[in-house]
């Protein structure tokens, strides 16, 4: 068997324990994470430079990744996604190259090493796949074509159900995953930082970025306490100034 037909077998598998279209992202990690020798695999949009919307993981240690790394406003998959090219770290890159995302990391995660690639096949610009690795494996055992070959199958399925939701309504199912709801959190407490400190949006995330660091939290539950007023908005204007 191919690796494009494991990879779809896999994905058919899943669809009895992951229904609905909603799921689909989350059927795909999986089954990414099956195909390659890899411990977990993300896929995340971008609608802008600091809009990165997450849309299903492989598993929770995968999800976590991912928002320590919005979290931290860098890392290896928002270096491709600028860079336009998959970007291969493993710790020692990851720890040179963007340190507070390294810091989080490897406080909270067992991952050492990740794998980002653009997703192409009509997400070029705007869809990436992380893929993870924990010791003892590498990043070095995977083959970065085979990679690559995933992430084509990944947009192409993807694009497919896109065109299917599209006769049916306006917009893709699969923009509704579970993680891409939970994030929509922080794009509202941007909203209410923004009109309440009256500061742009970018330093309205900026603030709760460097807020939810500081107190060890993802900006995802950080926001959430902003909005639920168990932190006061008017706390986050002391720092700003450092924060931006």
């Amino acid at each position: 068997m191919t690796l494009v037909e494991n990879f779809h077998a896999s994905l058919s598998s899943l669809a009895g324990d992951l229904p609905g279209p909603e799921l689909l992202p989350e059927r795909l990690a999986r089954a990414c994470a099956r195909v390659l020798p890899v411990d977990g695999a993300g896929i995340s949009l971008f609608f802008a430079s600091d809009r990165r919307l997450p849309l299903g993981a492989s598993d929770p240690v995968s999800a976590e990744a991912e928002r320590l790394q919005f979290t931290a406003g860098e890392g290896p998959c928002l270096s491709a996604h600028a860079e336009g090219a998959p970007v291969v770290a493993d710790e020692s890159t990851i720890g040179a190259r963007w340190p507070a995302f390294h810091d989080a990391l490897v406080t909270r995660t067992p991952i050492r090493g990740t794998i980002s690639l653009p997703l192409r096949n009509g997400l070029e610009g705007i869809g990436a796949l992380d893929l993870y690795v924990v010791p003892p494996n590498d990043v070095a055992a995977l083959s970065l074509q085979d990679a690559l070959t995933v992430t084509e199958e990944i947009a192409a399925v993807l694009q497919e159900q896109s065109l299917h939701d599209r006769q049916h309504s306006d917009g893709p199912a699969w923009l509704d995953a579970p993680a891409a709801q939970q994030r929509s959190t922080v794009w509202q407490a941007i909203g209410f930082v923004n009109a309440a400190l009256r500061v742009p949006s970018p330093d309205a995330l900026a603030l709760l970025r460097a807020h939810a660091y500081s107190s060890g939290q993802s900006v995802d539950d950080f926001a959430g306490q902003v909005l639920d007023r168990e932190v006061e908005v008017d706390e986050l204007s002391l720092d700003s100034d450092s924060s931006r």
